[in-house]
This record gives structure tokens, C-alpha cells and sequence, in this order.
């Protein structure tokens, strides 16, 4: 999941926050959104049900040091783009987790 800030119009790089996906339910189901089946195959990913875990992100310049080339995908390093109505979901989750103070964030910029 991609951020724009501000900064992006003064010409400077993109912050980008990824969220990690697994196959296993997380033990709080409030703290995780499944893929809906139709999403997975649009992003080209398994039929294996999935969980977008809200609570923890990574937060790095774009493109980060640690991205790879993804296999079948033409060099490209991203599944593609949400559709707008997930994504959204995903943000206000993670709102409100954060308004808890229950989420955690990691700059992967510091770890080059």
C-alpha cells in the first residue's frame, strides 16, 4: 500500500508504507482484513484465502533497497493496485488502530 506525501511535489522521493499479507488468520480478527477472492486474482496472487494485517508496517523511500524483481510480473515489484473500497478499509483500520496506539510502524530506511 502506497502513501503519497507532500513531499512528492517538491520533487523528493515517496514514503511508502507496506503492510504484510499471510495466509494464516491472525489470532485477532480485528487487527486483519481478508482478500476477497476476486481482489487476489485481479493482483494475479494464489487462491489461497489471505489476511492484510493492519497493526505493523514497514515505511521506507520509494523504491527501497530490499524490493525484488517479482517472477512472471516483467521486472515489476508490485502485485498492482487495490480497488478503492479495500483500500479505504484498510486505512480507517489502521486509523483507528493507531488512535489505540496498537500499531506499530518500522522505517526500513534505517535498516540500509
Amino acid at each position: 500500500m502506497a502513501v503519497e506525501s507532500d513531499e512528492r511535489e517538491a520533487g523528493n522521493p515517496y514514503q511508502i508504507a507496506v503492510v504484510p499479507i499471510t495466509h494464516v488468520p491472525h489470532n485477532d480478527p480485528d487487527v486483519a482484513i481478508e482478500i476477497p477472492p476476486a481482489v487476489k486474482r485481479h493482483l494475479g496472487l494464489d487462491a489461497e484465502r489471505s489476511w492484510i494485517v493492519v497493526d505493523e508496517f514497514n515505511m521506507f523511500t520509494w523504491p527501497g533497497y530490499d524490493l525484488r524483481p517479482i517472477e512472471k510480473k516483467n521486472g515489476r515489484v508490485d502485485y498492482g493496485l487495490l480497488p478503492p473500497k479495500l483500500f479505504d478499509k484498510i486505512i480507517e483500520k489502521i486509523a483507528q488502530l493507531q488512535s489505540k496506539g496498537k500499531v506499530t510502524q518500522t522505517s526500513r530506511d534505517d535498516a540500509a
